[in-house]
């Protein structure tokens, strides 16, 4: 068992790494949202560019932050299933999710996310307006990119409740799913 510890440790350190970039683009969209703020309001001066690296920071921290999420146990969930009942049966419940759900969904995300971005890519696409942000293609493959990390998170998902269903951790008391805090 000392394996399912080490791996699903692994997987949790990359699930918090993910947390922190997305917080790290907390930060950076709300300094970015300040400035934008300022200068329109203080200065009648507008950047496009600005503007948009906005959604993109936000798109970033959304996509980011789903691992760190299902990490430590912060995602939407079914509570009419889940709430109340034994750890062995939500253990179960999260393996078969991560294991039928959640996985397939990454690969496809990842699938789809991959032609969305090459498709971009061979398009030259860039923002529209004037002053806007070039290469838009780096954006969009944020979506197969952060799929992987999603995979990791339903993997690490998986592991825990392997780790519960061996009675070598629980769900009651830890701070999300995966002890982080």
């Amino acid at each position: 068992m000392r394996w399912l510890i080490a791996v699903d440790n692994g997987l949790g350190a990359i699930s918090k790494a993910c947390g922190w970039l997305a917080s790290v683009a907390f930060i950076l969209m709300m300094l970015n949202v300040f400035y934008d703020v300022v200068a329109r309001y203080a200065f009648d001066d507008v950047s496009i560019g600005m503007q948009e690296m906005e959604w993109h920071l936000y798109s970033f921290l959304f996509l980011m932050g789903i691992p760190f999420a299902m990490r430590t146990d912060g995602h939407v969930r079914v509570d009419v299933l889940y709430a109340g009942r034994s750890e062995t049966f939500k253990a179960w419940i999260n393996l078969i999710g991560a294991l039928l759900f959640a996985l397939p969904i990454a690969a496809l995300i990842a699938w789809l996310g991959w032609d969305y971005m090459i498709e971009s890519y061979r398009m030259g696409e860039g923002s529209g307006d004037p002053g806007g942000l070039p290469y838009r293609f780096i954006i969009k493959g944020l979506i197969p990119f952060s799929s992987f990390f999603l995979a990791i998170a339903s993997l690490g998902m998986a592991t825990f409740a392997l780790r519960v269903l061996a009675k070598e951790s629980t769900y009651e008391g830890q701070t999300g799913a995966g002890g982080l805090a």
